[in-house]
């Protein structure tokens, strides 16, 4: 499954879209922790000290925010979604 990542999470991953295999079945929450596991600094920029999505970072999934959906974070991934992972965007 392609994954995009934006902003400064490029920067951990070394590129804008990676491809990542992903077991059946599969939720956002445990999407989350394999990309922390395979990108290890992506960790505190993701996750809280409780291992809780920070409320500023967004993983999209078919363009709608994760926490958001019916299931949340607890959504099952399905083969054909479109994934994007965004950081906290500032500005001014």
């Amino acid at each position: 499954m392609k994954v995009n990542f934006f902003a400064t999470l490029r920067q951990i991953v070394g590129q804008k879209t990676v491809e990542m295999d992903l077991p059946a079945n599969v939720t956002v929450r445990e999407f989350v922790e394999m990309v922390v596991t395979q990108y290890p600094p992506m960790r505190k920029e993701l996750l809280d000290e409780n291992g809780n999505l920070y409320r500023h970072v967004h993983v999209f999934v078919n363009g709608r925010d994760a926490p958001f959906l019916e299931h949340g974070m607890d959504t099952v991934i399905q083969p054909n979604d479109q994934l994007n992972i965004f950081p906290a965007v500032g500005g001014g």
